[in-house]
C-alpha cells in the first residue's frame, strides 16, 4: 500500500482511520480512544502513507461510517476496494462477506460452504476475517463461529467490540454458556 492517502476522523464510538489509493479503499481502522492510537494502528499496516484531505467519495464513506456508529443502517457493499496483495481465496471470501447486509450474520462454516464443500475451509475463512484490511466495510463482525458464538475479533476491544457493533445493528447474541465446574462424579 505504498503511497496511500489516509485520514483520521472521529465517530460516536471513537477515532477511526481510512486509507485509499486511486483504485479504492485499502485500509480501515476501527475506533480507538484517541486519534494518535488510530493513526499508529492504521500506519502499522501501510508503508509510505500520507495524511490527506478526503476525496469527495471518501468523505461520503466517512459520513456513512459516522452514521453507522450512531446506529443508522449503513450499506458499504458498493464501495470500490483496492485489495491489491490479497490472494484469490481471501478476495472470494471478502466478496461473500460484503453481501451480508446490516443486521444479518453468518458463520465461518457457512461462508466456507459457499466456496467449497470442504469444511476445513472454515479455518481459511477465519484467517481471512482476522487479516481483513478493511473491517466494517468488509463486515467481518457479521461472521460468527459455529453455533452463533462470537468467535474472535482482532480489532481494538476484541470480541466485546464485535458484540457492540452487532448490537448497533440489532443483533442480540445469546450469552456464552459458563463452563461447568467438574464435580468429580
Amino acid at each position: 500500500m505504498k503511497g496511500d492517502s489516509y485520514a483520521i476522523f472521529e465517530t460516536r464510538a471513537g477515532f477511526c482511520g481510512i486509507a485509499w489509493s486511486g483504485n479504492g479503499i485499502t485500509r480501515f481502522q476501527l475506533p480507538t480512544g484517541n486519534a494518535a492510537a488510530t493513526e499508529r494502528l492504521l500506519l502499522r499496516r501501510m508503508s509510505g502513507g500520507k495524511a490527506a484531505e478526503p476525496t469527495p467519495d471518501i468523505a461520503g464513506v466517512i459520513e456513512t461510517v459516522r452514521r453507522y456508529f450512531e446506529g443508522d443502517a449503513a450499506d458499504f457493499s458498493d464501495l470500490n476496494l483496492d485489495l491489491d496483495g490479497q490472494d484469490d481465496l481471501f478476495r472470494r471470501i471478502y466478496a461473500l462477506a460484503r453481501r451480508l447486509p446490516w443486521g444479518q450474520t453468518t458463520t465461518y462454516g457457512a461462508l466456507a460452504k459457499e466456496i467449497d464443500a470442504d469444511p476445513r475451509l472454515a479455518r481459511d475463512v477465519g484467517q481471512a476475517m482476522a487479516k481483513n484490511p478493511i473491517p466494517l466495510i468488509i463486515p467481518c463482525h457479521r461472521v460468527l463461529a459455529a453455533g452463533g458464538k462470537v468467535g474472535g475479533f482482532s480489532a481494538p476491544g476484541g470480541a466485546a467490540s464485535k458484540v457492540r457493533m452487532l448490537a448497533l445493528e440489532g443483533v442480540v447474541l445469546a450469552p456464552e454458556e459458563p463452563a461447568q465446574a467438574s464435580l468429580g462424579f
